[in-house]
């Protein structure tokens, strides 16, 4: 009796050994992020109207027609006065960019904000196990990842990733990249770094599609420390739910609606067609079928299904016709804020915003965060996403046990987005410490229309940019 009793305690003692080690495991497998560091460029570097007019009169490619489809998309974009450009714009060279000027501008934001994150974390470079660095449309030999590493003198045997071409929705890519890693070395600090070079990338020519991407991205950047080791989990901003990548390549519109191109001239620049907002709406919708489950409450799934089946129902029951209209359609939303408290959505125009909080149902308290990045930062592509997260921890928002969704879209097509944990009640200002007082402003309305509305009224037969 007692060797069988021994017998049977082996196995159990064993699957209780192998349960635990799975749940180590696991808890091994977490990605927190412990800090994080947006870029401010300095205020030579800042966008104003005036100097917005100056740089698009250089232009001699342009006529009457473009003046006035700038000066609309301009005032219609949500940007404000003190967004950055790049040091190029100032010197009147962005017609005949170098190599160099492009490495410039990486440089001088990596040695700010890497520094400092790397400095209030308390963490040498020579401790980073794992560098990402996504910058899409700069390639060079040794890549901007050997670049940081010569510089901050780390380890030859960091584990080393550099994205390009993946667009604005870079950042959870690279996020990606270190969950995976993650799941394979216990222990480990990773540093990703996200931004997109806009000196060799101006585009001189007069087609509209690539006039647009001119008013639209601005200079920025940021620095995120992340962790898979749970000894530091006091220490953590955020702890990472879920990650959901959707790509649409393989359908030809998607893949051609935003993509970089020759105009007819010869002209290198950035194309965005009209079939943008369709692409872009497909991905989002492919994306949410699949994150939806992942972050929301059973109750809310239940109710969903339960009023989809009564729409279904409905429409088999009074068929084709409009019997019962009178009593108004039922909706079969989803109601995101049951299991999301703050919406960080890529600042890729007004209209995405506009978009994502209607499909959402979202309130302008929701949208606030990605609006007023918008317009005093513009859209810094893949590194926008966390001056939005910025933004609400300025607004001190971010409290313990709260979810943030991140979304974001990029060439490709692709929409990427992933669910956030606040760790710890969080309020430092980082790049918004110096002004979250002043927003949200009494009023967003561009001064453009102000500065160059009488565009409008212009002869195109005598019309002369250069009065």
């Amino acid at each position: 009796m007692e060797l069988f009793s021994f017998l049977l305690i082996i196995p159990i003692f064993y699957l209780l050994f192998k349960i635990w080690n799975w749940i180590n495991d696991v808890r091994d497998q977490q990605c927190y992020i412990l800090d994080y560091q947006c870029y401010k460029p300095s205020d030579d570097r800042m966008v104003g109207t005036e100097f917005s007019g100056e740089v698009i009169k250089r232009n001699k490619n342009l006529g009457l027609n473009e003046y006035k489809f700038l000066l609309k998309a301009i005032v219609s974009s949500g940007i404000g006065e003190q967004t950055y450009a790049p040091r190029i714009m100032f010197s009147g060279r962005e017609e005949s960019p170098k190599l160099e000027d492009g490495i410039l501008e990486m440089e001088e934001f990596f040695h700010d904000s890497i520094e400092k994150v790397l400095s209030r974390a308390g963490i040498s470079p020579q401790e980073i196990d794992l560098l990402v660095v996504n910058v899409s449309m700069l390639s060079t030999v040794p890549s901007l990842c050997s670049r940081i590493i010569n510089h901050y003198k780390m380890r030859p045997d960091i584990k080393s990733f550099n994205l390009t071409g993946m667009g604005c929705s870079a950042s959870l890519i690279s996020i990606d990249i270190v969950r995976n890693v993650f799941k394979s070395y216990k222990n480990k600090f990773a540093l990703l770094v996200t931004s997109e070079s806009l000196s060799p990338n101006w585009y001189a020519g007069n087609d509209r599609s690539m006039i647009l991407s001119n008013c639209l991205f601005r200079s920025g950047g940021c620095a995120v420390l992340l962790t898979n080791n749970k000894s530091l989990k006091h220490r953590a901003m955020f702890k990472l739910k879920c990650l959901v990548r959707t790509h649409h390549g393989a359908k030809d519109e998607s893949y051609g609606c935003c993509i970089q191109r020759e105009d007819d001239k010869g002209r290198m620049g950035f194309h965005l067609s009209k079939s943008l907002p369709k692409a872009a709406t497909r991905s989002f919708v492919d994306n949410l079928r699949v994150i939806t489950p992942k972050i929301l409450p059973v109750r809310e799934l239940v109710r969903f299904m339960a009023v989809s089946l009564l729409k279904k129902w409905n429409v088999v029951r009074h068929g084709s016709s409009h019997k019962g209209a009178s009593q108004g359609p039922i909706k079969a939303g989803v109601n995101f804020k049951s299991g999301v408290d703050h919406f960080c959505i890529h600042t890729g125009g007004k209209a995405v915003i506009d978009g994502i909080g209607i499909s959402l149902d979202l309130t302008e308290y929701d949208l606030e965060p990605a609006r007023m990045t918008l317009h005093r930062f513009g859209n810094t592509s893949a590194s926008s996403l966390w001056y939005v997260l910025a933004y609400m921890e300025a607004k001190k928002r971010l409290k313990k046990g709260d979810k943030v969704l991140m979304i974001s879209f990029g060439a490709g097509f692709k929409c990427n987005s992933c669910l956030w944990e606040v760790v710890r009640d969080l309020g430092d200002g980082n790049v918004w410490k110096d002004e979250i007082y002043m927003y949200p402003p009494k009023t967003l309305v561009n001064p453009y229309m102000e500065k160059f509305g009488w565009i409008q009224d212009e002869d195109p037969s005598t019309f002369n940019p250069g009065d």
